[in-house]
């Protein structure tokens, strides 16, 4: 089947854009669940859910933080928060390599990842059988995002070669940092996954100037999500009606030359599907291959740091 697969030059793929029950880890890996089977049924091959679907973005809650200062109410948050993220290895990690295999299919998905006491955003990749075949941990939260989440490190730029093609994970505004970008293609990335929290109208240029600059597909999902899907006593500056956005969504699937496969896909829950021609990466790398004829390496070189970054280490 992977034999056959790797060397069918059309892929079936699935982006979600949907929201996980935030702060309830079980409800949301049945859904996961679910919405795996659904994009499976539909013929996916390879599906996509957003960034930190496991399970919560925590979009307007400030965990009690000022300058010098937090609370016990924030410290109570960040506990609850804590408690419905993912621990690599345990049952409910097992259920995402179950919900893989159940369907058989790619599974890229955003968890907050918890190691010890601190939390990553992170993506998990999962073969059709079930197979882990690791992780991206985000390099660069966002802002406040610094409260909750730690930094990733240069051991998890991966890119994996699956049995649809060479495929990778560039998180959120990670997708601004160039230098990582230019590590992702150096690696030969040919899906580029993008999981995110920003549903500004500027992220569809964004990843259309990304799938050109790389001549990659880019697949990008982003949560839709209301007040409801969040708990009651969750507080939030943008109110408290049930049909409250909070997400908006504004995922899209684009092409190698930055065409338009799937458009922006606004103010609902959706899967978004799409047939790619895996031939077209050679097509369009004809004119531009970024890392290859139009690199100049005897003017620019990229070193990069793949150390993991422990921190007790045993010498000797």
């Amino acid at each position: 089947m992977s034999d056959e697969s790797k060397n069918d030059p059309v892929l079936s793929v699935a982006v979600v854009q949907a929201a996980p029950v935030a702060f309830d880890r079980a409800r949301t890996l049945d859904k996961v669940a679910a919405l795996t089977s659904d994009a499976a049924k539909q013929g996916a091959k390879l599906v996509v859910f957003p960034e930190a679907f496991v399970s919560a973005y925590p979009r307007g809650l400030d965990f009690g933080a000022v300058i010098g200062a937090r609370s016990a109410e924030g410290r109570e948050w960040y506990r609850l928060y804590a408690e419905s993220s993912l621990e690599i290895s345990s049952p409910d990690f097992e259920r995402l390599k179950e919900i893989a295999a159940h369907s058989a299919v790619n599974l890229v998905i955003g968890v907050i990842e918890r190691d010890g006491s601190t939390l990553h955003c992170s993506v998990m990749f999962f073969a059709p059988d079930g197979t882990f075949l690791g992780k991206h941990r985000k390099l660069m939260p966002t802002g406040s995002e610094r409260l909750v989440w730690g930094q990733g490190d240069g051991s998890t730029l991966s890119v994996f070669d699956t049995n649809v093609g060479k495929v990778g994970a560039v998180i959120c505004w990670e997708n601004y940092m160039p230098l990582l970008r230019a590590t992702m293609y150096a690696k030969g990335v040919e899906i580029y996954c993008a999981p995110t929290a920003d549903g500004r109208e500027t992220w569809l240029p964004s990843m259309r100037h990304i799938a050109q600059e790389g001549r990659v597909f880019v697949l990008s999902a982003n949560q839709f999500c209301k007040r409801s899907d969040y708990p009651t006593e969750y507080e939030t500056p943008f109110g408290n009606e049930p049909e409250t956005i909070m997400s908006r969504g504004g995922s899209c699937i684009v092409g190698p030359l930055g065409n338009v496969i799937v458009d922006a896909c606004w103010d609902r829950e959706a899967i978004l599907f799409a047939e790619l021609d895996k031939r077209d990466l050679l097509r369009a790398r004809y004119d531009f291959d970024g890392i290859g004829h139009y690199s100049r390496p005897d003017i620019f070189q990229l070193t990069v740091d793949e150390r993991p970054r422990p921190v007790l280490r045993n010498v000797g």
